[in-house]
């Protein structure tokens, strides 16, 4: 059966919502069946806020679209079929590692899939973790997503970490007209300049904020969340309980609690938290979005009810996984700085530069190539007044420390880049082919803030 089932697209001009979603999942989900499942992009609608249906794009028609719940070892195996009316799509697997030929960005790895077309996805799922699915289309992305197509894909362990409430909270925002209907526009350049395109309404499942959810006192619940904002970066704090970050951008780590019981969370970013409910009946535990000025809003509340349970061990996360080096060479990486400016001149045409000029994204030359194996080192030097969210594609990275030579207890798929400030991260070149780097603020990616490296 032919994997790509599509025509090649022509690239419009650059550019285009917390929505949460909240799942109880089973303890443990049933294998994937045998073939290929069928995964739609199409209109839908969705109760967003209120009594009002919103004109959505969605996954099989919803925002967010179905979890795909797998096992670690098993095959994904998707037939994709776009229909829309006029936007092309494709699937990216956002944060999975390797098969370059499935990573779904247009055009880079594949032609974007034009409306009445499909394309078949087929790879093997070896990391066991929390992972995102989405459309990436150069220019196109931020309408695709603004408008609701998003998912998340779920690799389940072998053996289940010991919890007795399993959540699944997507984060999405969403800018809505006086109608209920989905604003535009999507191509602003200021918002290609600035912070990105960020809407005021948070919701839970599809529903405005907060999720209210019970659970005995005592229990332990393990929370898996994802930012699938737009733009947004979230600083998220629970209250009323201790936390514990057992796991970052699909990958386990050391159990620890995060510093102010917070966690930057930036658009693609994925944490699983560990906490124990509190033992008095009727206290709470707030899952809360930090704002400007103390403006904080709850996302989840959660109230302990019922028969309280026994005493738990201390929170430990799963094994780290044995496949991501122990060490990175760096005296022997291929060191890599990205200078970020906002472009100087006119309003339109692209919005950004890396290391003084304009990019043409993913049809230019790549930033650089390297053979497999080849440790890399990446600084990100942001010379702009907004915060970056830079992200490699397919790589595993490890954040490094700003004063010395050691690096961060745990992997990320991405860094946040203060306003003025420089990052470094470093990872392993291992699997082959074209991979994107961009910012995860989708209106800058738009906006020509990517590029992309060849591993050989």
């Amino acid at each position: 059966m032919s994997r790509a089932l599509s025509r090649p697209f022509s690239r419009r001009a650059l550019l285009s919502g917390v929505a949460a979603t909240l799942a109880t999942i089973p303890a443990r989900s049933e294998p994937a069946p045998a073939g290929l499942r069928a995964l739609e992009a199409r209109p839908g609608k969705a109760r967003l806020s209120g009594a009002t249906e919103t004109d959505i794009l969605g996954f099989d028609g919803a925002t967010p679209g179905p979890i795909l719940r797998y096992r670690q070892g098993d095959e994904l195996a998707i037939r994709f079929l776009n229909r829309l009316d006029r936007l092309p799509a494709t699937v990216h697997w956002h944060g999975l590692r390797g098969d370059n030929a499935m990573e779904g960005v247009a055009p880079l790895t594949q032609a974007a899939v034009a409306p009445g077309g499909a394309f078949d996805y087929r790879r093997k799922l070896a990391d066991p973790g929390l992972f995102c699915y989405r459309p990436s289309v150069y220019g196109e992305t931020p309408e695709l997503m603004g408008r609701g197509l998003k998912g998340l894909l779920l690799v389940e362990e072998p053996t289940p970490l010991p919890a007795d409430a399993d959540l699944l909270l997507v984060l999405d925002d969403w800018r809505l007209d006086d109608k209920g209907q989905i604003a535009g526009p999507f191509d602003d350049p200021a918002a290609a300049r600035g912070v990105g395109r960020i809407g005021p309404l948070l919701c839970v499942n599809g529903k405005q904020a907060p999720a209210e959810r019970q659970f005995q006192p005592g229990a332990r619940v393990r929370l898996r969340l994802a930012n699938l904002a737009n733009a947004r970066i979230m600083i998220l704090s629970l209250l009323g309980a201790q936390p514990f970050v057992i796991a970052i951008d699909s990958q386990p780590c050391e159990a620890f609690e995060p510093i102010k019981r917070s966690i930057p969370v930036a658009p693609g970013a994925r944490f699983e938290l560990m906490f124990d409910m509190p033992e008095q009946e009727g206290a709470k535990a707030s899952l809360v979005l930090r704002g400007q000025n103390g403006e904080d809003r709850e996302l989840l509340v959660a109230e302990a009810r019922g028969a309280k349970t026994g005493k738990r061990p201390p929170i430990a996360a799963a094994p780290p996984n044995p496949t991501l080096p122990a060490e990175i060479p760096l005296a022997k990486a291929k060191k890599v700085d990205l200078v970020i400016e906002p472009r100087k001149g006119e309003a339109r045409g692209p919005a950004w530069t890396i290391n003084g000029a304009a990019t043409k994204a993913y049809e230019g030359p790549p930033l650089f190539r390297v053979a497999r194996g080849t440790p890399v080192t990446l600084g990100f030097i942001n010379k702009s007044p907004s915060p970056l969210a830079m992200h490699a594609h397919g790589q595993c990275m490890r954040l490094l420390h700003d004063l010395d030579d050691g690096w961060e207890p745990y992997w990320r798929n991405g860094v946040i880049i203060p306003p003025g400030k420089t990052k470094h991260a470093a990872f392993v070149a291992e699997s082959p082919g074209k991979w994107a780097i961009h910012d995860d603020i989708l209106e800058h990616e738009a906006g020509g803030l990517a590029t992309w490296f060849e591993v050989d």
